[in-house]
């Protein structure tokens, strides 16, 4: 990448190269030391917020159901687009609130007809829930056990009026800490996902005497690699990789083309601890200085789901991973 600093094209020909004469990064790659920068991003708190989806998935007038973290819960936005969220099962006889339809800013169950909305109900007190204008965020006090914040407690995506927005999701019989695993593993890029990846150098990793509250600005991974075009051609870059919370990894895009680029990767439990099963939802937040990125924001709707084909691709290959982990921690009492 450093050779081709100052060229008008971000894209360089990639070296013919078999997949086995890579360098191995087995060494590099300790468990001890992914286990460690999973462990410190446990501690960081999340104010009780947990990603429930996509912004646009949910649209005025339809409610959408989730089950976070063990708790039913019900999304929806009212008439004037405000984002609401609350217990799932109607307080009378428990039915599920999200076949129910919005009317004003209250949704109406669907068996009897009574109104909950933003300022409660008989038995029945809303939630917390923010929009970030990509994902949207519930707070779940009973769940997250943590002192609660406001509002969601990191910086975690910056602003879209100039960027190229995709968001992706996947499910998988795992732990969010299985998913931190993975994504705090930057050495199986070029490895395991050879048909992404190539060129893959880990700059700098975390030191090993960092302690248990650290924060993520110096608990961090800089990453080289090369986003792959075909099999001939690639895309350099620099990439940071942090977890400022328990269940969320940022990659950061700090030199080469999409520079001030962010992958947001969050892991959201759908049932109680223990019990295995995650969603993952990964928000891409494109940018670039370049003119021809005005068209690829036009072009948008065509371009979306190449981009969450491949995220796509990348998950299949990663919930595996992760599903694997989880086997083996599960096998060993752990």
């Amino acid at each position: 990448m450093r050779e081709g600093r100052g060229r008008r094209l971000p894209v360089r020909r990639m070296r013919r190269e078999r997949w086995l004469d890579q360098e191995p990064t087995w060494r590099q790659a300790g468990a001890a030391l992914i286990g460690a920068a999973v462990a410190r991003a446990g501690n960081r708190p999340s104010g009780n917020w947990y990603v429930a989806g996509a912004s646009a998935a949910v649209r005025p007038g339809r409610a959408v159901g989730r089950r976070i973290a063990g708790v039913e819960v019900v999304v929806w936005r009212g008439d004037d687009g405000g984002l609401h969220a609350g217990p799932g099962a109607c307080p009378h006889l428990g039915a599920p609130l999200c076949t129910g339809p919005v009317h004003g800013q209250e949704l109406v169950c669907p068996w009897h007809g009574m109104r909950l909305g933003p300022r409660g109900g008989p038995g029945w007190r809303p939630f917390p829930a923010h929009d970030d204008g990509v994902l949207v965020w519930v707070r779940l006090d009973s769940a997250g056990g943590e002192r609660p914040t406001d509002g969601v407690p990191h910086a975690l995506l910056p602003g879209t009026a100039d960027a190229l927005v995709s968001v992706t999701t996947a499910a998988g019989a795992c732990e969010p800490q299985d998913i931190l695993a993975n994504r705090l593993d930057p050495w199986h890029g070029a490895w395991f996902h050879p048909y992404a990846f190539g060129g893959l150098t880990v700059l700098h990793g975390p030191p090993t005497d960092l302690p248990a509250d650290a924060g993520a600005d110096t608990d961090r991974f800089v990453v080289e690699v090369s986003f792959r075009l075909g099999r001939r051609f690639a895309v350099p870059v620099i990439a940071v990789f942090t977890a400022p919370g328990p269940r969320t990894v940022l990659m950061r895009i700090i030199e080469g083309e999409g520079e001030g680029s962010v992958v947001a990767t969050h892991a959201t439990p759908i049932g109680t601890p223990g019990r295995g099963r995650t969603v993952v939802t990964e928000a891409v937040i494109a940018r670039s200085h370049r003119p021809g990125f005005v068209l690829a924001r036009a072009l948008a709707p065509l371009v979306r789901p190449v981009v969450r084909r491949t995220a796509g691709r990348l998950w299949r290959d990663d919930i595996a991973y992760a599903e694997r982990r989880r086997a083996l921690l599960d096998a060993n009492g752990h």
